[in-house]
């Protein structure tokens, strides 16, 4: 009976196919905007989310604000280690330079971070080739540098440069490593990066002190990171004369929530707006079943004259309306692969947009769910109509 069912149902799709197209095309739309804009959001989170992790999940900023005549040094940023909860603590600061090759006049701008060798940890910072900054560098002042792989490249001419020198603002420094090249990097400017110690930024720039604004803090572990922050707070309370506003303390892990939250609402708004689409699409697949059933009124009749039950009737009808919601879904699906492969295709390496088997598996529940509830009203009205009413019926 069920076979014979969706034959008549198809039987009946086909024989009005402009119809079916635009009874379904209120499901189309709607499983479109469903599986685009929750896949869009979810790319888009995606990206950010991997931004945030790959600066480090038990990564820990913290900005002085007001020092209260009280700096801290760079022995007390080192002594923020001595807490079992704090795997590495470093000072940081950064400045432009214009940069250039002692064997070249070509010029161009660099950011120039003054740090400590603790600070390649904290960030995950890969060397390609050389070393990072010792504290012997800090200590002695030593003019010696680290350069990412499109300085090296295009101011230096090659990625086997450790031991040339460079210039920053016309002082030379050895370079003595140089980092990995970030092949996730899409951008079309290429940014220039160099790493020196923080006393030797402190010479090099007026801006930068001996007296730390700004410091990096690396938990021991992300179940220790609430720890750790804990214990940065003590110690800047402590210093400060217990001003909470004498610095500000960014977590990581708090910003990561921060962010599920807020994707998580937008997606449940967006996924909303285009629930209601199906719903449209779903008045639309009762309208025309109700068409349909007034078209077919003497074919009930005489299917009820001859042995039909009202369960067959309803199955009938309802198998119809199904079948039209899901053949839109599907419609819908497809043409939302194709929308978000141009999507990804436009915005490169740096976004990729996917179908999630989420997202489908949620556009095909609700239009089953949309086919069933907009298909129940005119089924049962098939169902429950008189035989001999459906026979006189001339339409």
């Amino acid at each position: 009976m069920l076979k014979q069912s969706v034959k008549m149902a198809w039987k009946s799709i086909a024989s009005n196919k402009m119809r079916s197209f635009l009874t379904m095309l209120g499901i189309i739309i709607g499983v479109l905007a469903l599986v685009v804009l929750v896949s869009l959001v979810s790319g888009a989170t995606s990206s950010v989310t991997d931004s945030i992790s790959a600066m480090g999940s038990n990564l820990i900023q913290v900005s002085i604000l007001d020092d209260k005549d009280n700096p801290l040094k760079l022995d007390d940023i080192q002594a923020l280690m001595d807490d079992d909860e704090i795997a590495g603590a470093a000072p940081v600061a950064q400045t432009s330079c214009t940069a250039y090759s002692t064997a070249s006049s070509e010029e161009e701008t660099a950011t120039v971070y003054g740090t400590t060798g603790v600070y390649a940890d904290i960030e995950g910072l890969e060397l390609g080739s050389g070393r990072f900054l010792k504290n012997t560098d800090v200590d002695n002042h030593t003019n010696v540098v680290i350069i990412n792989a499109g300085f090296a490249e295009d101011i230096l001419g090659s990625l086997n440069v450790v031991g040339q020198t460079v210039k920053l603002d016309g002082v030379e420094y050895q370079v003595v490593g140089v980092l990995e090249a970030d092949d996730s990097d899409s951008s079309t400017t290429e940014t220039y990066e160099a790493y020196i110690p923080y006393t030797s930024l402190v010479r090099l720039s007026d801006n930068v002190s001996l007296e730390i604004t700004s410091f990096y803090v690396s938990a021991a572990s992300d179940e220790t990171l609430d720890l750790a922050e804990e214990a940065v707070t003590n110690v800047l309370m402590e210093r400060f004369n217990d001003d909470e506003d004498a610095f500000t303390i960014l977590n990581m892990s708090t910003i990561m929530d921060a962010l599920e939250s807020i994707t998580g609402t937008m997606t449940l708004l967006l996924g909303g707006i285009a629930g209601i689409s199906l719903l449209l699409g779903g008045i639309g697949i009762m309208n025309i079943m109700l068409e349909s059933l007034t078209e077919r009124t003497r074919e009930i009749g005489i299917r009820k004259a001859i042995g039909a039950d009202r369960h067959t009737i309803m199955i009938q009808f309802l198998i119809e309306a199904l079948m039209l919601s899901l053949m839109g879904c599907v419609v819908g699906i497809f043409l939302s692969w194709i929308i978000l492969q141009f999507i990804s295709m436009i915005g490169g390496d740096s976004l990729s947009f996917g179908l999630s088997a989420n997202v489908v598996a949620i556009a095909v529940s609700f239009s089953i769910f949309v086919g069933v509830v907009f298909g129940i009203y005119p089924a049962n009205k098939a169902a429950k109509k008189k035989p001999i009413d459906a026979l006189r019926y001339i339409g």
